[in-house]
């Protein structure tokens, strides 16, 4: 006898992604209740039973963002871990390839949120980028863990700077670091 339990999770698998579609195409900004469970073809009270409240939804939502921008991510890594210059130049051009930079400019967003004071956009803008350094870091050939660790500080540093020029567009300036 089903549980119906492995419904509710596809079914609630099948929202994120709705709903992670609509806010790679409208932002953060399309966030509120009504926009969002008009994207996922429900209702908004339908959206409150999958989350208990919308800071739930949201959290769920950007954290189901950030693992489908991981598994991009590691269709660029590479079979044996990569000199630093090597990785940059790899990464520079998987983060600001147009299919990607969806993510890139809803990372802008959640950053500019975090930096306007939204508590909620800090922490899980933070779980984020940390989970990219832990994602990044076994990818550097490095002497050590100390080299490896300060390889992955300046590579986040300089694609964080390439993903802003290109979206202020001076990505001609941030190609020319590499």
């Amino acid at each position: 006898m089903s549980t119906g339990k492995p419904d509710r999770e596809a079914r609630h698998a099948a929202l994120l992604d709705r709903l992670a579609d609509h806010v790679l195409d409208h932002g953060l900004a399309a966030t509120s209740l009504r926009p969002l469970a008009r994207a996922a073809g429900t209702s908004d009270r339908m959206l409150l039973y999958y989350f208990t409240d919308k800071d739930a939804l949201i959290a769920a939502l950007l954290s189901h963002l950030a693992d489908r921008m991981r598994g991009l991510l590691d269709q660029s890594v590479a079979a044996e871990p990569l000199a630093e210059a090597e990785l940059l130049v790899l990464l520079r051009a998987r983060v600001l390839d147009d299919a990607f930079w969806p993510y890139m400019r809803l990372w802008l967003d959640l950053a500019a949120g975090a930096a306007g004071g939204n508590a909620q956009y800090r922490q899980v803008g933070e779980a984020i980028g940390r989970g990219f350094v832990g994602w990044l870091e076994p990818q550097i050939a490095a002497p050590d863990a100390d080299a490896r660790r300060q390889s992955t500080a300046r590579l986040l540093t300089m694609i964080e700077g390439m993903v802003l020029l290109k979206a202020l567009g001076l990505d001609d300036v941030g190609a020319e670091a590499v």
